[in-house]
């Protein structure tokens, strides 16, 4: 089989745009990013998100300051692509710009790429697990791995594919590696390995949409043996009985993150730009990446410590078309990975009349794959899911549940489709109430999902306060009777009740979703990367 060598010492991980303190600031929703003649206004991976306090020198450093956006992988690859970054960035920085590369036209709008650091993605195990596997002193391969996994001798956990590029790069990873490919994968190849891809992510029981958040609900978690994730992630995870992790680098290969700052084509800022990349690859800022994030250096007169190991890793070949990458994460949503489940507690409320209600529809509208997007179509409900509708208003329900099937499954889309469309608007609004009946509609297993519990969370959409039925005191009462490990994820919208929604989403180890200032559609698309 052949594959390039990279040295392992090749110096020789919310999607919603958040605000950068200090001498880096970004923008949110529909706010333009801070400009100015010394500021570089950058689109970038929630990855980079550790690198601030770093960047927040630059300004004194190098003469630049930046201005730090976030967004999903798949969006900013398409919004680069389509000519929505041009004039509004004039940066992108992704993990990698690997996917990117293969959207027809997204060439023509790079200029110049510097690539900054590198963390290749690999398993970690807890030091039991992989000492009974006996991967703490020999190496594994991933052909190894897959057949453990597919006898279930191990979980772990790893982040959804559509929405983050670790999780992307470990897919694209075990599938070359299996199919023994040697070269990029195509269409046939993703067909032909999809069997053995179903037997490895079996083990599969957590998933995330981002690193950080897969990180930290791997800390609360003791029924799940590892991850799948960035070498730099995992060198600084603990499990919940606070072991530092095992790190499994495969024999047969591994992707690499290499993290390329990428100057826009439409960017008069070429030189800003170079002197911010000049200034990220001196050896003291090198240092100070190694030692701050744990990535590994990229210019050679910075020698990695000795966290990182001494041997040479293979770098496994990447889908050289789009239609093969999609086809790949397409396999995975609606094949390979176990079933989810996925109950929406809707908030129709009388003060959702109007735009809101219409706003909750399209939502939905999209959810069933009216969103032609990549990312749109990748979020979609996915083959094999089943979907409860919850609406609230001064009470909960009926609810109404939907299982979308392997084959053919336009037919239930367009049922969920339908019931969206006839939401009305009317009464208070009972959000506890609605959100105790979505937890024992998960209890009871109404509805017939499958998959059990791994994949199972409530999404919770209100645009206001509790007026009506229990109080969260009675719910969260009520939600430690459980025993459950179900999320809720919360969608801020209207007059929500922030501080209450964040206790809610504490709570059930979930999540909130701001979608005051970005539409409700573009929140729950976001969400399905945690789904």
């Amino acid at each position: 089989m052949r594959r390039a060598i990279t040295a392992a010492a090749l110096a020789l991980p919310l999607a919603l745009a958040l605000t950068v303190t200090a001498a880096c600031s970004g923008a949110g929703g529909d706010t333009p990013p801070e400009d100015g003649p010394d500021v570089l206004r950058v689109l970038a991976g929630s990855e980079i998100k550790d690198l601030e306090p770093l960047l927040a020198k630059a300004a004194g450093a190098a003469g630049v300051k930046v201005s730090l956006s976030y967004t999903g992988t798949l969006d900013g690859a398409e919004q680069v692509a389509n000519g929505g970054a041009d004039g509004r960035y004039d940066a992108v920085w992704f993990s990698s710009n690997r996917y990117l590369s293969l959207i027809d036209g997204a060439s023509a709008r790079l200029s110049t790429q510097t690539k900054i650091m590198v963390s290749p993605v690999v398993l970690g195990l807890s030091r039991a697990k992989a000492r009974e596997l006996g991967w703490d002193t020999g190496q594994a391969t991933w052909t190894d791995i897959g057949e453990a996994a597919r006898k279930h001798r191990f979980t772990f956990g790893m982040t959804n594919p559509a929405s983050s590029n670790s999780g992307f790069s470990a897919l694209v990873g075990v599938a070359a590696a299996l199919s023994d490919a040697g070269e990029a994968l195509d269409q046939a190849q993703v067909t032909a390995v999809t069997p053995r891809l179903t037997g490895f992510f079996s083990a599969q029981t957590l998933t995330a949409g981002s690193s950080g958040w897969l990180a930290d609900a791997f800390r609360r978690r003791t029924d799940v043996d590892g991850l799948i994730n960035y070498e730099s992630v995992l060198l600084g995870l603990r499990t919940a009985s606070g072991e530092p992790l095992t790190l499994v680098y495969p024999g047969d290969g591994v992707v690499t993150a290499d993290y390329p700052l990428t100057l826009l084509a439409s960017s008069a800022k070429k030189e800003l730009y170079g002197k911010l990349a000049a200034w990220l690859r001196t050896p003291g800022v090198q240092r100070e990446i190694m030692t701050t994030t744990a990535r590994r250096p990229i210019v050679p007169e910075v020698r990695p410590d000795a966290r990182f190991g001494t041997a040479p890793l293979l770098e496994l070949p990447f889908p050289n078309r789009r239609s093969a990458a999609d086809a790949l994460i397409n396999a995975y949503l609606n094949q390979v990975r176990r079933p989810s489940r996925t109950v929406f507690v809707l908030d129709t409320s009388g003060s959702m009349e109007g735009d809101r209600i219409d706003a909750l529809k399209q939502a939905l509208t999209a959810l069933t794959g009216a969103d032609a997007s990549a990312s749109g179509q990748f979020s979609r409900f996915r083959n094999r899911e089943t979907v409860t509708l919850l609406p609230f208003s001064t009470v909960a329900g009926p609810a109404s549940t939907f299982t979308v099937p392997e084959h053919d499954p336009a037919a239930v889309l367009r049922r969920i489709r339908a019931y969206g469309d006839v939401l009305t608007a009317r009464g208070g609004t009972a959000i506890y109430d609605g959100l105790h009946d979505a937890y024992e509609t998960v209890r009871g297993g109404q509805g017939g999902g499958q998959g059990g519990e791994d994949f199972t969370s409530v999404v919770l959409m209100t645009d206001g306060e509790n007026t009506d039925g229990s109080s969260y005191e009675d719910f969260a009462g009520f939600y430690r009777t459980l025993g459950t490990r179900i999320p809720t994820f919360v969608v801020l919208f209207g007059d929500s009740d922030v501080a209450e929604m964040r206790q809610v989403a504490t709570l059930t180890g979930g999540a909130v979703f701001d979608a005051r200032q970005a539409s409700l559609a573009s929140a729950f698309k976001e969400i399905r990367g945690y789904q």
